[in-house]
């Protein structure tokens, strides 16, 4: 991509950001740090690689997206809002008894949302049935996931994994969000699921192991996806927890923390600050 092009996307990205820590906020609940890095993974499937409509986001050949690490929800929100599905003032009503946007994607009431997640493991398994729908339909619709490092601990997302290999889906691209870190601590405290790449590879995936903060590595690992044939990609994202506000950055605590009045204000000038910074 053009080097105004990767610009404008990484301003997207600190938007949506700002927006994922904005309904945090404004409900004073909610997992920005799960949120926060997968910020470039979620603008580039969203406003440059899916095949997608706001304007009618149940046409029948859009490419699918699931976020299996449901409780990051805050950053697919804001990515839809930032895309058109609902307005971005929307965000605020985060978690409102009156709102749609609740604590986990809810695809009967949110557009845009493909599947409905919380349950972890659920989200990948999802996936790979609509993959196998749609090799069963002959379309050629992706299918696009988001699988936490943390969730990759649950048994079922491995059965998903020999699933995929079985059926060789080569139309479903999973994302494994590599930041470290979990609701108990460091993910190699709690139950070690790494090293990923090999532990895919042995279940008969494509394995791409990228920066997931760096644009040219998301484009050239889809890329590498699309053109793979007969087995899934698994895309190996290391990223950082609460990228982008500074006191939330590798730290446990803000997997499930709401910033208060102030910590708000200090976020806001840090992600202000990063996108003055895009040149």
């Amino acid at each position: 991509m053009t080097e105004t092009r990767k610009a404008e996307l990484m301003r997207i990205a600190y938007e949506i950001r700002k927006g994922a820590v904005t309904a945090v906020y404004s409900a004073s609940s909610g997992h920005p740090g799960g949120s926060l890095s997968i910020a470039e993974i979620l603008t580039y499937l969203f406003f440059e690689e899916m095949n997608i409509d706001p304007k009618n986001p149940d046409k029948p050949d859009r490419d699918r997206f699931v976020l299996s690490k449901g409780h990051a929800a805050p950053g697919l929100y804001s990515a839809l809002a930032h895309r058109g599905y609902f307005p971005v003032e929307d965000l605020k009503t985060f978690r409102q008894v009156d709102s749609v946007l609740q604590g986990h994607p809810d695809m009967k009431h949110i557009p845009g949302v493909d599947m409905t997640t919380g349950s972890l493991g659920l989200g990948i398994s999802a996936s790979c049935g609509m993959a196998l729908a749609a090799k069963y339909k002959k379309e050629d619709w992706r299918v696009y996931t988001i699988i936490g490092d943390g969730e990759s601990e649950e048994g079922q997302v491995w059965e998903a994994a020999m699933f995929a290999s079985h059926y060789k889906l080569d139309n479903l691209t999973v994302f494994v969000d590599w930041n470290g870190l979990q609701i108990d601590g460091p993910i190699a405290d709690v139950m070690n699921p790494t090293p990923f790449d090999e532990k895919f590879r042995a279940f008969g995936w494509n394995v791409i192991s990228i920066d997931a903060h760096d644009l040219d590595s998301i484009e050239s690992a889809v890329k590498l996806a699309k053109a793979t044939k007969g087995k899934p990609t698994a895309i190996i994202a290391k990223s950082i927890k609460g990228k982008g506000v500074s006191y939330m950055e590798n730290d446990v605590s803000w997997h499930g923390a709401a910033p208060k009045a102030d910590q708000y204000e200090v976020a806001m000038k840090d992600l202000d600050a990063a996108i003055a910074a895009i040149k």
